[in-house]
């Protein structure tokens, strides 16, 4: 595999360590600012809400210019936003830091992903996902870690600026030029939102990223305030969270491929209780160590579900733009999520939190037993299964 593969998955870590590494230093961000834990929830779900808006149309805003000096520019402005994230004087400052760069990073997704396919096709595309799999369930708690292990919450932010450095760098060197191609408009792909079936699985998965999203964002909090961890036993168990997200991720592809709703919805059962039972028991530490690896290897499998259970659903020609749709459909849920947390926060306490999440998945097991006629199924399993990893992450 060519060393421009490598250097776009590091870019795509980067990039997603960026947006979920806030995560474990929000309690730590809320008290150095002065701000409520739901306020500063908001540098995750404000992130998550641009890229959002930005998904659908920042691709097409730029179909005329090199495509590697995009990604080197999408790189070179997540360097310089975390540095200015790590200096920020006040939390509105804070905020811009964050926000800025999320209108490019649909941008580094699209494009590292058609590069690497034209390179080398899905080996090459599965290389770069590896960046983005393992940011998801790992960029939280090394970010964690580094803001403990130098007892500063700015070396979180250095930790991601100097990832994405490295990897602006290997852009730069090993990647080649890549002129843009102009290329034909997709409407003809537009048939498919009047299937039904569509646009339950879409807001299904909006649904489904916001019950997880909910509770997850505040996760470190959650810990520390009822769990009464310190800031090292809080990096430990999100190392913990996220080794066995990888396990759980690779359980339900395989579970996946054998029977797609059975699995959805035991994956929303199993999240349910784990959290309900985290609520009870959460003030016990080693309960809370069993049941935060649970919640670990269950949680991240919804991603794939959320892929899985859309892209099977539509013709083989329209695939494109049904992930693009899912990259909003994700940011969305995320930010609709951590939103919805912070105000159960607000009101109820942290120690709630978890409630919201179980009311979002319940309504999402719920929809799981909608069903359409055939005139609205579509089957792509070879494509969909695919693309599947492709979507681990917005």
């Amino acid at each position: 595999m060519k060393k421009s593969i490598y250097a776009m998955a590091l870019g795509a870590f980067g990039i997603i360590t960026t947006e979920f590494g806030v995560i474990g230093v929000l309690p730590n961000l809320a008290q150095v600012f002065h701000v409520s834990l739901e306020k500063a929830g908001w540098l995750l779900s404000a992130f998550a809400l641009t890229v959002a808006v930005s998904s659908p149309f920042i691709t097409a805003l730029t179909t005329n210019v090199n495509r590697k000096l995009l990604m080197s520019l999408v790189l070179a402005v997540f360097v310089v936003s975390n540095i200015l994230s790590a200096f920020a004087p006040n939390f509105t400052v804070l905020m811009i830091a964050r926000v800025l760069p999320a209108f490019l990073h649909p941008l580094f997704w699209n494009l590292s992903l058609a590069a690497a396919f034209k390179e080398s096709g899905s080996k090459a595309v599965s290389v770069v996902m590896s960046g983005v799999s393992i940011a998801t369930v790992m960029g939280v708690p090394i970010t964690t870690y580094a803001a403990e292990f130098f007892s500063n919450w700015q070396a979180s932010f250095f930790l991601a600026s100097f990832v994405s450095l490295i990897a602006f760098l290997g852009l730069v060197l090993y990647v080649p030029s890549m002129p843009a191609a102009r290329k034909a408009a997709g409407d003809s792909q537009l048939y498919v939102l009047k299937s039904p079936l569509l646009w339950l699985n879409l807001v299904s998965t909006i649904l489904m990223l916001a019950g997880m999203f909910s509770s997850y964002g505040y996760l470190a909090a959650y810990m520390e305030k009822i769990t009464h961890m310190n800031g090292t036993q809080i990096s430990v168990m999100l190392l913990l969270f996220g080794g066995m997200g990888v396990l759980g991720n690779w359980l339900t592809g395989r579970a996946l491929s054998k029977n797609v709703m059975l699995t959805t919805r035991v994956f929303f059962t199993a999240l349910i209780l784990v959290q309900i039972l985290a609520y009870l028991f959460g003030g016990l530490f080693v309960p809370m160590v069993i049941l935060l690896s649970l919640w670990g290897a269950i949680h991240t499998g919804g991603f794939l579900i959320g892929n899985i259970r859309t892209t099977r659903s539509v013709p083989h020609s329209a695939l494109e733009f049904v992930n693009s749709l899912l990259t909003s459909c994700y940011n969305i849920g995320i930010s609709l999520g951590t939103m919805l947390g912070g105000l159960i926060i607000a009101r109820y306490g942290v120690h709630y939190v978890v409630w919201m999440s179980v009311g979002l998945l319940a309504v999402n097991l719920g929809l799981s037993f909608i069903t359409f006629g055939k005139k609205h199924q579509h089957t792509a399993p070879a494509a969909a299964m695919e693309k599947a990893p492709i979507m681990m992450h917005a």
